[in-house]
């Protein structure tokens, strides 16, 4: 994944609109479209290190956030999932996104099929904490990623970690982030689905049991 840093160069107010940022009081797009670019993104530097590992050009560290086998659903999809049911704002993907880069400048960590899934989830719930007016509990949190509250916990408390507990981005650094997502669009293509299955069973979180109300939580909180 291409490291970004502070950019000086003024944001238009309309690169924001064009990603689905709108800071109005309208109601945010179904899916907005800096998901799908983010998603491509993610999926693109998922396919580009998997090449390199199996030529053997970087070596596989294993974490917490690697799974035994690719989860079968495609990162837009589980993307998708986590925006619909999780109601995070879309600058909050952004963060996460920020999050995961930083999560990727330990040695020899790199993205892959095995882990992208589980580094969403728990970087869209470090994110949601940190910027978003409310939030769910994190057994809800673990509906809507597929794995269970325990894993969740230990996912969201090793990623914290990981980030060295760096959860503040300036307003510099989330624009440059965002005219990198605008700039790069051209040359990102929507993403393969990835095969076998390492998660849980997508559950229907739209059921009685997961009908809780939103409420305020502090990191690690179940």
């Amino acid at each position: 994944m291409k490291s970004m840093t502070p950019d000086t160069e003024v944001v238009n107010p309309e690169v924001y609109l064009a990603l689905g940022l709108s800071t109005s009081s309208k109601r945010v797009a179904e899916f907005p479209r800096v998901l799908t670019l983010l998603s491509s993104i993610l999926e693109a530097t998922v396919q580009k290190n998997e090449k390199k590992l199996d030529s053997l050009e970087i070596k596989e560290f294993v974490t917490l956030f690697d799974g035994l086998r690719a989860p079968t659903l495609s990162i837009k999809r589980y993307m998708e999932r986590i925006f619909k049911y999780s109601k995070c704002s879309p600058s909050c993907f952004v963060l996460a996104y920020i999050y995961i880069e930083r999560f990727l400048q330990q040695p020899n960590i790199c993205l892959t099929s095995l882990n992208v899934h589980r580094l969403l989830i728990a970087s869209v719930v470090v994110a949601a904490k940190f910027i978003d007016d409310a939030f769910f509990s994190n057994a809800y949190y673990a509906k809507v990623g597929g794995i269970s509250t325990l894993e969740m916990n230990r996912l969201e408390i090793n990623f914290l970690f990981s980030v060295d507990f760096r959860l503040q981005v300036t307003v510099g650094t989330f624009e440059a982030y965002c005219l990198h997502l605008e700039k790069e669009n051209k040359g990102y293509q929507v993403e393969r689905p990835i095969k076998t299955c390492g998660l849980n069973e997508w559950s229907n979180v739209e059921d009685s049991k997961c009908q809780s109300a939103v409420q305020r939580c502090s990191c690690g909180t179940v």
